[in-house]
């Protein structure tokens, strides 16, 4: 499959987020095809573990976007 070349560096901050989303959400689509090292599948149940013991504050993905955005200007 040939893709159209992107100059990321043209790209302003808004548009490479925009970008990061759509190809996060195109993987996100088949999970299993994505590979794991032990070592990593380990870091995410430790990740979740700590989740679900409420041990780690959580920010809402639109709160992350929007400092991000601020951060921009």
């Amino acid at each position: 499959m040939t893709m159209p070349a992107i100059d990321i560096d043209k790209l302003t901050t808004e548009q490479r987020l925009r970008l990061l989303e759509e190809l996060w959400e195109s993987l996100r689509k088949t999970p299993e095809a994505l590979p794991l090292t032990d070592a990593q599948r380990e870091e995410l149940d430790r990740r979740l573990d700590e989740l679900d013991r409420g041990d780690v504050a959580t920010i809402p993905w639109e709160e992350v976007k929007r400092q991000l955005h601020d951060r921009e200007q």
